[in-house]
């Protein structure tokens, strides 16, 4: 919905995590600020989460506009930071390759290490590099100011398996690693007495919180997981990723078929965009790479055949195999 509508609808946004896939979800979303889309509440997990933290802040201190910057500076700093890293490709290997990282050695070199080691085994510290480039973003006075919208971030209570709300007054660096930790990679992070994984595995994002006090006129579900995935993969990290997507989208699928009917969703879908790409790329940050995909992103926000409206009043059953 749009400011000029006669009636002001309320809208919130589902913001699916994917890494640096997330960069999908920030052209989505330019366009549709540019559009003169008005957010009064979100909930996101990983990239979304972070995604939705600057948003919030943006909007707080400039509306639409403040809330574009904020977004693009987060993927600047992002790409900046990527500059100084050991896992990206050598201008022949992208020639080669293109964004897939999994033919470089610092790759597989981790990805052996991953398979034999614990994530607190190879880094008993618990360093996470996502912790400084957070903390110089987040500003905590604009995310608790009248004018931001409502956040909740979400990450996975490792004991429980179920899914703890952060709102915008609990939200900062260790909140957004937390929903972005990926047990594989990085050790659980703790916060008081509880240890987190990334939110995805609990609701990728969770509807719920989006639902109270009272439903919104209309849900905008931004993905940035490939839904639909043709082919079998075969080597251990793909095998993981896709069980991972699985997991995660099932229990969004879940909570979409409960939602009141009265809720109008609109799904951005990155299938056409992400189909090609491995798990790797979701850590290439090379400002190209961002760029393909946030282009992709803005597209699919412009092109109404890209992006649909959900009719969910209609059953649906479970697919047969042939």
């Amino acid at each position: 919905m749009r400011e000029s509508d006669s009636v002001q609808a309320s809208v919130a946004l589902a913001l699916q995590g994917g890494g640096a896939h997330g960069a999908f979800t920030w052209g989505v979303l330019d366009r549709l600020l540019e559009d003169g889309l008005r957010v009064d509440r979100m909930c996101g997990v990983s990239s979304g989460a972070i995604i939705g933290t600057m948003l919030t802040q943006g909007w707080a201190r400039n509306g639409r506009e403040g809330a574009r910057e904020e977004i693009q500076r987060l993927w600047r700093r992002v790409a900046h930071a990527h500059t100084l890293s050991p896992l990206q490709n050598a201008p022949l290997e992208r020639w080669l390759w293109g964004w897939d990282l999994s033919n470089s050695m610092m790759w597989r070199g981790m990805e052996m290490a991953m398979r034999m080691f614990s994530p607190a085994q190879l880094n008993p510290f618990g360093h996470n590099p996502l912790t400084h480039l957070l903390a110089d973003l987040i500003e905590p006075h604009w995310l608790t100011h009248p004018n931001a919208p409502r956040l909740t971030v979400s990450a996975t209570d490792v004991e429980t398996g179920e899914a703890t709300l952060f709102g915008n007054a609990e939200i900062d660096a260790d909140v957004l690693c937390a929903s972005a930790c990926l047990p594989f990679v990085f050790p659980a992070v703790r916060i008081g007495k509880r240890a987190y994984w990334d939110g995805g595995y609990s609701g990728n994002p969770p509807l719920g919180p989006l639902l109270h006090p009272s439903p919104p006129d209309e849900l905008i579900l931004i993905r940035a997981q490939a839904e639909r995935r043709p082919g079998v993969p075969s080597t251990p990290m793909e095998i993981t990723n896709r069980l991972n997507e699985i997991a995660c989208q099932n229990v969004l699928t879940a909570e979409l078929a409960g939602l009141p009917v009265s809720v109008r969703l609109t799904s951005y879908d990155a299938d056409e965009a992400l189909l090609d790409l491995p798990i790797s790329s979701k850590f290439n940050g090379e400002a190209d790479f961002l760029s393909e995909l946030f282009e992709a992103g803005r597209r699919a926000a412009a092109d109404p055949t890209t992006h649909r409206r959900v009719d969910r009043s209609a059953p649906t059953s479970p697919r047969r195999g042939g």
